[in-house]
């Protein structure tokens, strides 16, 4: 499905996408859940993602703590009308460019979580994410500047990026290593 342009299909490629990551974990073999994520042999896997999750609960994790990011990138911004007030999507001491340290905080913050916690918290977010998305308009999601806080993007973006875009990366490098322990 191409990328989301509108609430309908924002909600719908959201929701299936959820759903293939489910299933598609649910059916794992026990090896495949049990041997480590291993991409080190694959020289074209050059970002940091690629090393630093280690198993579907550091995977379910990150996407995880990126909702919880929209849902307080929301919480703070909800009423606001100029962008001088607005605060960030990241939180005030990363960056665009520094937001892999930041990953890595989360990856260590959870190393503790288990994986039937990060199902659940994943999907408390997710259906968290949804609500609010639901709440708004298709102008107020896909209008360029719609809300001064989204800067020079749409807010939907943030949206199918923190749902159906970072789904689809999970599966991908799930499916990635279910092949190569298959």
């Amino acid at each position: 499905m191409p990328r989301a342009r509108n609430k309908a299909d924002l909600l719908q490629s959201a929701q299936e996408n959820y759903a293939k990551l489910m299933k598609l974990i649910s059916n794992m073999t026990e090896n495949q859940m049990n041997t480590p994520f291993d991409f080190s042999g694959d020289a074209s896997k050059k970002e940091a993602h690629w090393a630093r999750d280690k198993n579907v609960r550091d995977v379910l994790i990150h996407l995880y703590e990126w909702q919880q990011l929209m849902l307080r990138f929301l919480e703070n911004n909800a009423g606001k009308t100029d962008s001088k007030s607005a605060i960030a999507f990241l939180p005030s001491e990363y960056t665009w460019k520094t937001y892999g340290a930041m990953n890595v905080m989360f990856w260590n913050r959870h190393q503790n979580t288990s994986l039937d916690s990060a199902k659940e918290m994943l999907s408390e977010t997710h259906q968290k994410v949804l609500a609010l998305a639901e709440k708004y308009t298709d102008e107020e999601l896909f209008t360029k500047k719609y809300f001064p806080w989204t800067c020079t993007t749409d807010l939907g973006s943030y949206f199918v990026s923190t749902t159906s875009s970072h789904y689809d990366w999970a599966i991908k490098k799930i499916k990635l290593h279910c092949k190569k322990v298959a």
